[in-house]
């Protein structure tokens, strides 16, 4: 059974913030344990664009973004190759979408994961120069530790530019780099953007430097057109939606919601939902992130990227489809290496960290990986095989930092990149072993040095309440604290001797549901997944770990507490 771990919020911290804010209780007491002064926690709860800092203050970024507008200006020849996930995909869409309104005509490319691999390979990069014949070639996503590849590319007097949020191995590629985590402070506000954040702060740059030269463009075009794009990214990479994460994902997602590319319009509607209508990180991370990376896992990822640059409706209605065509392959796919690598991670027995492998398409190992982590709260990496290599991902759990651990590894690694929550890795198949007792031990002298690991059933429960207290005023201030994501959890409350007058009703697949009259004609929603087999006594008090939320469904919206665990009271 989990563990119900609670940290009091201070108490007159909370009292201030609830009147300054003009939030209620239960919302207070989630920020007072995030924030420490008033200011901070104003910018979490209403973040404003204007809090976007300088785009010249990131390393690099004006001379990258001079560059680009010499040779649009000249009209030189510009390649583009983003990587093959969703924040390589939403970081070219958003260069593409940008340079042609500036009158450029970029070739856009995405790596063959099967044939050419991860990011700027030899491979890819050879057939960017043989079709493409760039002036300038830019790298999204990809490219800080691709130094052999970029040192031809400039022999070739072909210039480069890097946009990446990867950690540099070694020494970085020798051209013009934006990437926060080379380049600048630790504690900038712009440090843990993905490349899609990072590419809208290249776009704000040359709109900025269009201003300064007194091109009206620079008035024009509007930055906050791409916001669309730079949330699909920010929320699928997975990166912290704190500070300017958190204002790029919060505004892009009303962005998202409103629809006004036609890839996006499709890609929402094959995904089951309307377009117009209020979306969620989860609905971007579980719904349309898994779409756009299925294509890169088990085809060609130039088919999202096809899609969020078109604009043709018939055209795009018919490349969402496909999407999701490949989709449900890639589910089960996944849902056959998921059980396989539990079992063998279950085999194995509590481990720091697990490095699993089989017989498994590379392409969606990644997927398993952060599934099993989430569900053993451990370090994971899932190896696929490739004749004599396996290759493969890994995904992390908060205060371990995968980089760190596999560069103690790095001699028996052919390859290995990423940042500290995600990484790709490959190796010869006969190191698997040796591989997976050295990232254990790495693991483990992290956690010695003060890491805390918390079992992953484990809630934190923030604030306890009365099922009284879910008001209509509570469930729209929570909704002030979201987009969720990582490092702004879903708050988790506490509900103290609620009483079942009546017995729950199961359904579905395991689940079961219950509705609470409060008064009169208001009724709250109870609802509990997969916890059918466990169902309390009716009449007998018990506290509850809950989550609340409204459910919307059709144009209404109803009030609901999703029951994430229970226990009888005292």
């Amino acid at each position: 059974m989990a563990a119900w771990l609670h940290r009091a919020a201070d108490a007159e911290k909370t009292k201030r913030l609830s009147a300054s804010l003009g939030v209620s209780d239960p919302v207070a007491y989630a920020l007072a344990r995030l924030f420490d002064d008033e200011e901070a926690a104003e910018r979490h709860l209403r973040p404003q664009l204007a809090h976007v800092s300088d785009p010249f203050a990131v390393g690099n970024l004006r001379k990258a973004a001079e560059r680009i507008m010499q040779a649009v200006a000249q009209g030189e020849s510009i390649a583009i190759l983003g990587d093959y996930d969703v924040d390589g995909v939403s970081s070219t869409a958003i260069l593409m979408h940008f340079l042609r309104r500036l009158g450029a005509a970029p070739v856009a490319f995405v790596p063959r994961r099967l044939e050419e691999g991860y990011g700027l390979s030899v491979a890819a990069l050879e057939r960017v120069l043989s079709e493409a014949h760039p002036k300038l070639f830019i790298a999204l996503d990809c490219g800080t530790n691709s130094i052999a590849e970029v040192e031809r590319l400039l022999s070739g007097k072909v210039d480069v530019i890097i946009v990446d949020h990867h950690v540099a191995k070694e020494k970085p590629a020798p051209c013009i780099l934006v990437n926060p985590r080379v380049n600048d402070p630790a504690d900038a506000p712009w440090q843990s953007l993905c490349t899609a954040g990072l590419v809208f702060k290249l776009v704000h740059g040359i709109l900025k430097v269009l201003r300064l030269s007194g091109d009206e463009r620079g008035s024009s075009i509007a930055v906050k057109d791409y916001l669309d794009l730079a949330a699909l990214g920010t929320i699928a990479d997975l990166v912290p939606l704190l500070a300017e994460n958190r204002i790029l994902a919060a505004h892009g997602l009303k962005a998202l919601g409103e629809a006004r590319r036609p890839g996006v319009r499709a890609l929402i509607n094959v995904s089951g939902m309307e377009a117009g209508g209020v979306l969620t990180s989860m609905d971007v991370s579980y719904r349309l992130g898994p779409r756009i990376n299925a294509s890169g896992r088990l085809a060609d990822a130039s088919l999202p990227l096809q899609l969020l640059l078109s604009n043709s409706t018939t055209d795009c209605e018919r490349d969402a489809e496909l999407l999701d065509q490949i989709n449900r392959e890639r589910q089960e796919i996944d849902k056959r290496v998921t059980e396989e690598a539990t079992a063998q991670a279950e085999s194995m027995g509590d481990l720091p960290g697990y490095v699993l492998h089989g017989e498994w398409h590379p392409g969606v190992v990644g997927i398993a990986a952060g599934k099993i982590c989430r569900a053993l709260d451990r370090p994971v990496i899932v190896l696929g095989q490739e004749g004599e290599m396996a290759k493969g991902s890994g995904r992390g759990v908060p205060g371990t930092n995968l980089v760190e651990a596999l560069t103690t590894c790095s001699a028996l690694l052919k390859t290995f990149g990423g940042h500290p929550m995600a990484v790709g890795v490959s190796l010869n198949v006969t190191d698997v072993a040796e591989f997976r007792a050295q990232f254990a031990k790495a693991i483990a002298a992290q956690k010695a040095a003060g890491v805390a690991m918390a079992d992953g059933r484990d809630l934190e429960i923030v604030h306890w309440i009365k099922a009284t207290d879910v008001t209509d005023r509570v469930l729209d201030d929570l909704e002030l604290l979201q987009p969720y994501g990582e490092a702004n959890a879903e708050p988790i409350f506490g509900v103290r001797g609620f009483i079942f007058d009546k017995a729950p009703q199961v359904f579905g697949d395991g689940n079961f549901r219950f509705q609470f009259n409060i008064s009169g004609s208001r009724k709250i929603n109870f609802i509990a997944w997969r916890m059918a087999t466990r169902l309390p006594e009716v009449g007998r008090a018990v506290d509850l770990a809950v989550k609340l939320q409204w459910n919307r469904w059709q144009g209404r919206k109803l009030p609901q507490v999703e029951i994430l665990d229970w226990r009888y009271a005292g």
